[in-house]
């Protein structure tokens, strides 16, 4: 379980990126932070795994006080992946990127080998076992960033706009691979953009705007609200635009699947035919 207790974040510059941020993320949850440009995403997610220590207030991780926790040990299960895969890549291959972490938690020779192989066949990239990272193209350097911190299977992962650099193609592979995750029981938070993948994803939405949570929710009520979305820059998703074009009332019901609206309006389409 994660927990902010009236976070506040001020960086050396003077800018307070956090605003008295509350917030509890149950073991097992998934969880999509939203919000615009400057909004505090990404500063607050650096302080789940201890890379930020709050200037204010607390961040308890599975019963631990950050502050009181070395960046190492919340690492252990706090896996973070990065926007910017370049900000984590260092290793001259990408075998030995995946098996820098196990090294460094204790993992004998045979387990980094088989969780080696395991983590490059899980994301499609073992063709580049014995190649450097820094020649492959930003979709697939996140990849590997990706597989280098499953690799040791945190029971938290963070994944900081996982989608930018991706085709159609890999962001399914990518939104049924977090699908599986949850399922199999892990804490997923992602922060992002892509509006498109969390109507997909149907996560529980945390809205974010100038350092403060603006909204919590599921993602049917927070993407369906057309007000929340303006006030924190983002595009609601095109099924909703649709239906709000259409002027569908709809009982009330918050539409953001695609699916979901195919049958509706194939449903509205026959009953007018009748």
């Amino acid at each position: 379980m994660i927990e902010t207790h009236d976070v506040y974040y001020t960086y050396p510059n003077g800018f307070e990126a956090l605003k008295g941020v509350s917030l509890a993320i149950e073991t097992g949850e998934f969880v999509a932070i939203m919000g615009e440009n400057g909004a505090g995403k990404t500063t607050l997610i650096k302080h789940f795994n201890g890379l930020m220590k709050p200037t204010r207030g607390s961040v308890v991780v599975d019963g631990r006080d950050t502050k009181k926790v070395t960046v190492a040990t919340l690492s252990r299960d706090v896996g973070l992946v990065f926007q910017n895969p370049d900000h984590q890549l260092f290793s001259e291959t990408v075998e030995d990127e995946i098996a820098f972490g196990l090294r460094n938690f204790g993992f004998d020779d045979k387990t980094i080998e088989r969780r080696v192989d395991w983590a490059l066949n899980l994301l499609n990239i073992s063709q580049y076992r014995t190649t450097s990272p820094f020649i492959l193209s930003g979709g697939e350097r996140k990849r590997v960033a990706l597989s280098s911190v499953l690799s040791w299977d945190p029971k938290i992962v963070v994944l900081d706009e996982p989608t930018i650099g991706q085709d159609y193609l890999q962001k399914e592979r990518l939104r049924q691979f977090i699908m599986q995750l949850n399922t199999q029981g892990k804490t997923v938070v992602i922060v992002t953009h892509d509006v498109e993948f969390v109507a997909d994803c149907k996560p529980r939405v945390v809205l974010m705007s100038k350092g403060r949570l603006l909204a919590d929710g599921s993602s049917e009520k927070i993407l369906t609200d057309d007000k929340l979305l303006e006030e924190a820059s983002i595009i609601p998703p095109q099924v909703a635009q649709l239906f709000w074009q259409l002027k569908f009332n709809n009982a009330g019901r918050e539409i953001i699947d695609v699916y979901e609206a195919a049958e509706i309006l194939a449903r509205e389409i026959r009953e007018r035919m009748n």
